[in-house]
């Protein structure tokens, strides 16, 4: 007997880990997540957008429009920035991070200040956006590389149905 032929790849194993940790988010407009992997491929932070601990989901607003702190921005750590800060306490130089949208220019000054040395990700809906044109130039000019994921698949599903594990 061979080995099974159907398995995903690396990249789609760690966008996975970062999409499924989107989910963890409150925000009802938008889910991201983050994986940072080192040069084993080991899995070394995870992140979602969210607030930081110990303020309340309850207590902050999720409004993407109206005065600036009525709405998420000011409040809400991004999934990049929370995998960074989440990482399991080892030094990130060489890593790489995966995220489900192309971070932005904060989330892209801690990339940089973390070590990550490659960027992978699956959503550049900001692209050409003031936002986005800084970040890129940020990470252009420190080095760090960037890329869309390629997949083989458009979806992967899980189930927690222990009859079939």
């Amino acid at each position: 007997m061979s080995k099974r032929a159907d398995y995903i790849t690396w990249d789609e194993y760690f966008m996975g880990v970062a999409l499924l940790s989107g989910r963890r988010s409150k925000d009802p407009h938008t889910q991201v997540g983050a994986c940072i992997v080192n040069s084993q491929n080991k899995i070394v932070g995870a992140g979602y957008n969210g607030l930081p601990i110990g303020c309340s989901d309850e207590d902050f607003p999720w409004e993407k429009q109206g005065e600036f702190l009525n709405t998420k921005y000011p409040y809400v750590c991004h999934a990049e920035l929370n995998a960074i800060l989440n990482n399991i306490g080892m030094d990130l130089s060489g890593c790489r991070i995966y995220t489900a949208l192309f971070p932005c220019n904060e989330c892209s000054k801690a990339i940089i200040q973390s070590g990550i040395k490659e960027v992978i990700y699956l959503s550049d809906k900001y692209d050409g956006t003031d936002v986005s044109l800084a970040s890129k130039r940020m990470l252009d000019t420190a080095g760090v590389s960037y890329r869309k994921v390629e997949v083989k698949r458009k979806n992967i599903e899980l189930s927690f149905d222990e009859k079939d594990v």
